[in-house]
Formats: C-alpha cells, sequence, structure tokens
C-alpha cells in the first residue's frame, strides 16, 4: 500500500514537473542541470541535452553571477531557507533574458544538502517595459524642466511688455489731461494694472515646482470674486449680463492667488460665452460650508450643457460642446488641474437650455 502511495506521490510530482507553464529546474551542489522542464528549454533556448552538458553559471551573466553563489552559500550553510532574485541568462542566440529566480534547497533525512530547487519565470517584457517607463519619465522631466524655462522667460518677457504699457499709459494720461474722467481710459488702466498683476502671478506660477499645504494662502473668497467680476465687467456690460456676487465676506480658503483667480474668472467668462440668446444671463455666486470644504457655487441660466453626452468629456483637454468659434477647450481642463493641484475638486450639474451650477471644492482656511 505504501509502495503505491509513494509512485502516485512521484507520478504527481513528475506530472508537476513536465507540465508546470513556469521554469522547473533541479540543479546539483556543483551547479549543473540535473533536471529542467520544458519552460525552461523553451526560456533559454537550448536542448536538453545541450543545457545538461553545463553549469547554470555558463549562462549567467558576470553582473548577477557573484550575488547568485552568495544567495546558494548562504542555503547551503542554513542562514536562509530559500532566496528569490532578479537574473540575466543569456540566451542560446546571444541575447540577454531576465528571470526572477526563486531557490530552495533539498536535504535528506539527517539535514545533508541534495540538490536544489529552482523556479525560473521569464520577465524579459517586463523589464524592457520599465526600462521604457523609466526612459520616458526621464525625457518628460527633461521637457517640464524645459517648460519651466520656457515660461520663466515668457513671464519674464510679459513683465517688460507690461511695464512698457504702464508708462505709455501714464505719458498719455499727462499729455491728454482730459481723457482721465472718460469710462473708457479708466478701464484700460484698471486693465493695464490688472495685467501687471497678472504677470506677477505667472511668475510665481513658473517658479511652483510642487505645490504642498505650505504653498497654499489664506485668501478672501468674496474679494477674489469681486476682482473678477471686475475684469469682466466690460464684457458683461456689452452683453447685458448681470453677475451677482453673495459670497459671505468672512468666507476664506487655501489657494494660490493666480490659480484662484485663473479659475474664477473662467466660470464668468465660459457663462457669458455661453449665454442664451432668448434671455437675459444672470449669474449668481454664493459659497456653502460642506465638510473639510469651502464650497464655491457658480449658477447661471444659459445653454447648459448635455451631460449624459459630454460628462465624461467635460473637463478633459480640447473639447468643446457648444458651436462657438471662440471656443477652445481648454479652460475648463486648465480649470479642473489647478483646482486639483490644491487639493479640491468640482462637481457639475447641468440641463440643456435651462442653465449650469459648478460646485468647486476649496479647503476651508483653519
Amino acid at each position: 500500500m505504501n509502495m503505491k502511495i509513494d509512485d502516485v506521490q512521484k507520478e504527481l510530482f513528475k506530472t508537476i514537473f513536465d507540465e508546470a507553464k513556469e521554469g522547473i529546474s533541479i540543479v546539483s551542489l556543483k551547479g549543473d542541470w540535473v533536471k529542467v522542464n520544458q519552460s525552461v528549454l523553451d526560456t533559454l533556448g537550448y536542448t536538453k541535452e545541450e543545457l545538461y552538458k553545463m553549469t547554470f553559471k555558463e549562462i549567467t551573466h558576470k553582473d548577477d553571477l557573484e550575488l547568485d553563489l552568495n544567495k546558494m552559500a548562504s542555503l547551503l550553510s542554513g542562514e536562509i531557507s530559500n532566496y528569490t532574485m532578479k537574473k540575466r541568462y543569456f540566451h542560446k542566440k546571444g541575447h540577454v533574458i531576465w528571470a526572477r529566480l526563486s531557490v530552495s534547497l533539498v536535504r535528506d533525512t539527517i539535514g545533508n544538502p541534495l540538490y536544489f530547487i529552482s523556479q525560473i519565470t521569464d520577465i524579459t517584457n517586463v523589464i524592457k517595459n520599465e526600462l521604457k517607463l523609466k526612459s520616458m519619465l526621464g525625457i518628460v522631466k527633461t521637457q517640464n524642466e524645459r517648460l519651466t524655462d520656457f515660461a520663466e522667460i515668457v513671464t519674464h518677457n510679459l513683465k517688460t511688455h507690461v511695464s512698457n504699457l504702464s508708462t505709455l499709459v501714464n505719458f498719455v494720461e499727462q499729455d491728454i489731461p482730459e481723457i482721465k474722467p472718460k469710462e473708457e481710459f479708466i478701464m484700460l488702466k484698471d486693465s493695464v494694472l490688472n495685467l501687471n498683476e497678472t504677470v506677477k502671478h505667472l511668475t510665481e506660477i513658473s517658479k511652483i515646482r510642487v505645490i504642498n499645504e505650505k504653498k497654499l494662502e489664506t485668501l478672501s473668497l468674496c474679494n477674489y470674486v469681486d476682482k473678477a467680476i471686475y475684469n469682466v465687467s466690460a464684457l458683461a456690460k456689452n452683453f447685458n449680463c448681470k453677475i451677482i456676487n453673495d459670497i459671505n465676506n468672512n468666507c476664506n480658503v487655501k489657494a494660490i492667488p493666480a490659480y484662484l483667480d485663473s479659475i474664477i474668472l473662467n466660470f464668468l467668462t465660459n457663462a457669458i460665452k455661453y449665454r442664451s440668446k432668448e434671455r437675459q444671463l444672470i449669474v449668481s455666486l454664493k459659497n456653502e460650508i460642506q465638510g473639510e470644504y469651502n464650497v464655491l457655487k457658480i449658477q447661471d441660466n444659459g445653454l447648459g450643457i448635455d451631460l449624459n453626452k459630454f460628462g465624461d468629456s467635460l473637463f478633459k483637454l480640447y473639447k468643446t460642446f457648444h458651436y462657438n468659434k471662440d471656443a477652445t477647450g481648454v479652460g475648463l481642463f486648465i480649470t479642473k488641474n489647478h483646482v486639483e493641484l490644491m487639493g479640491g475638486k468640482i462637481e457639475v450639474e447641468s440641463e440643456v437650455n435651462k442653465g449650469t451650477l459648478f460646485k468647486v471644492f476649496f479647503k476651508k482656511s483653519a
């Protein structure tokens, strides 16, 4: 009866050994291949007869051999019971095969070492993809550094041009005093001042590498909304739009000034751009506390967005949803990124021909 059980166990081991998709081998204490399954042969490209005439050392990459031998010595001394390592083998055709090698030691009943059992898994494609990804990340890093340099150059040049504009406005003001009270000149002067402030903010952005809590400032949401409304006042007046600021005066958020400026301005200009011709545009801005967030709610009665059709691509780059010649599909993409970089999020509710409600979640100020 015992012999039958032993025979079954041997047959089971043989079946597992031969049919396993992973490479399995038995290696002598000297490093000779004693027995290998078909997966090992397929991975290394040798026939069984060829492989049995050599040791594993002969086809191991020299840079991996020392570590492998040291691990084997630790197995023999009893310091470890098994080990796993990434290892390179030379294929019969000469190219390198990356493998995940797992090794254990079989001993007899009194503890003497008999042979090694190794599991060899081909991970060449995994390693190639890792190296490709590493290379791509290096390229992206280099490109980001170049873009940062470009942004710094652009902001520097913009500062020069804005300075020239400011000087010209001052010259006009001095040479033509009667122009000072005119509404158009006042708006021009304010626009130059706001442009100068925007360039300052862009300069700050060009210096930002990683945003963390220390980069965020405590800002008055009401004041920033007031400023944004003023900046679009000429546009709103031109299209007979009504913008209402119902933000609580004590509402503060954690944000980067340039980002907060850009976010509010983008939502307001979008509301005006996508207004309905059938009614006067009314945009209301309110805030409410939701957990750790101060939520800016921007509601309009414009064209609305078909969220069933465009909801998944609403914030994607270069996606537009209305036949407007000025639509670029960039604004919402940038806005969403700015909000998320500051630890927030955006939610949207909309109905076609009725309007849209954007909820912008900013971290509350402590």
